[in-house]
């Protein structure tokens, strides 16, 4: 007997789903070379109700069955959740700390970066990378960003982080090379911030 999987109201995910990926992954490759950067997204595929574009794209990108998603409250809906399933086929974990990626859709109620894996010494790749929804790439308070990938420095403004985001991340560029990384999603764009990167106002 073969069941049927109901694919009502799921977003279609890529077009062209080996051509949209490899466009994707330069993109995001772009961002994680060049931070602060905002790098435009050609491809963007369908994505359920509260899943932004960029996010998806990356998701859609980068996951697989070897990347545990942990995804905040504001992405527990039933539909994110079976497309994430559907799409990447990437475990869904309950523990940020279990995490591979983790997805942030509401980027002021995030959790403190401690909350997820940092990597050890033997295996510092082995830590969380956070894809983080917010409203804007250029209307925030401006920070000035060094480090690899940037030539001097870079004014960068990105908008609806909390408070305290910026010195938790003083701590975690302090553990370099373990730490997280985060890429900023936003609409049809995309930002990275690797560990190495020192910002300061």
């Amino acid at each position: 007997m073969t069941l049927a999987f109901d694919s009502a109201g799921l977003g279609p995910g890529f077009a062209d789903p080996v051509f949209d990926s490899q466009s994707v992954f330069r993109s995001v490759l772009n961002a994680v070379a060049y931070p602060g950067a905002i790098e435009r997204l050609a491809h963007r595929p369908g994505a359920p109700e509260g899943l932004d574009p960029a996010m998806a794209s990356v998701v859609l990108t980068l996951c697989d069955l070897d990347t545990p998603i942990w995804s905040d409250a504001a992405l527990s809906s039933e539909a994110v959740s079976t497309y994430l399933r559907f799409h990447c086929g990437a475990p869904l974990v309950a523990a940020a700390a279990d995490a591979r990626f983790g997805l942030i859709g509401d980027a002021a109620a995030m959790p403190r970066l401690d909350a997820f894996a940092m990597g050890d010494e033997r295996y510092p790749d082995r830590s969380t990378t956070l894809v983080v929804t917010v409203p804007s790439l250029t209307e925030g308070p401006q920070r000035q960003w060094s480090g690899p990938g940037i030539l001097r420095r870079r004014t960068v403004a990105v908008a609806g982080l909390p408070d305290w985001f910026w010195a938790d991340w003083a701590l975690n560029q302090g553990l370099y090379p373990l730490g997280v990384d985060v890429l900023f999603a936003c609409g049809d764009a995309v930002m990275g911030l690797p560990r190495g990167i020192t910002v300061k106002e």
